[in-house]
This record gives C-alpha cells, sequence and structure tokens, in this order.
C-alpha cells in the first residue's frame, strides 16, 4: 500500500516540479524520516533506490 501511495504523492510531484517551493520543501523534509517512505525505498530494486536517493539527495540510501 505504501508503495502506490509514495509512487504517486502530489507533495513528490511538488518537488519535482520545485523543489525551492514550501511544499516541495515540506516534502523533502518529511522524507527523511516518514515511515512509509523509508518503506517503499527498502522496497525497490537496488538500481532504481540508488537513482531515487541520488535525485532527492537522500544520504541514508546511497
Amino acid at each position: 500500500m505504501a508503495e502506490k501511495k509514495c509512487a504517486q504523492c502530489a507533495f513528490r510531484a511538488r518537488y519535482d516540479r520545485n523543489p525551492e517551493s514550501l511544499l516541495g520543501r515540506l516534502w523533502r523534509w518529511h522524507a527523511g524520516w516518514c515511515p512509509g517512505w523509508n518503506g517503499y525505498m527498502r522496497s525497490l530494486p537496488s538500481e532504481e533506490r540508488t537513482r531515487l536517493a541520488e535525485k532527492y539527495n537522500l544520504k541514508k540510501y546511497k
């Protein structure tokens, strides 16, 4: 269930469109500690997890 929600997250899309927006920055902060996002990242294949970690600068998944 977390996989679908995180993959289609509207706040994540806001970050992708404009990382400096208030909602974009809020999502980035939230992604650092969100249990759903952490589970989603762990469920991804290694290559995809690494790609997203680099895209969103999430050091704990690199």
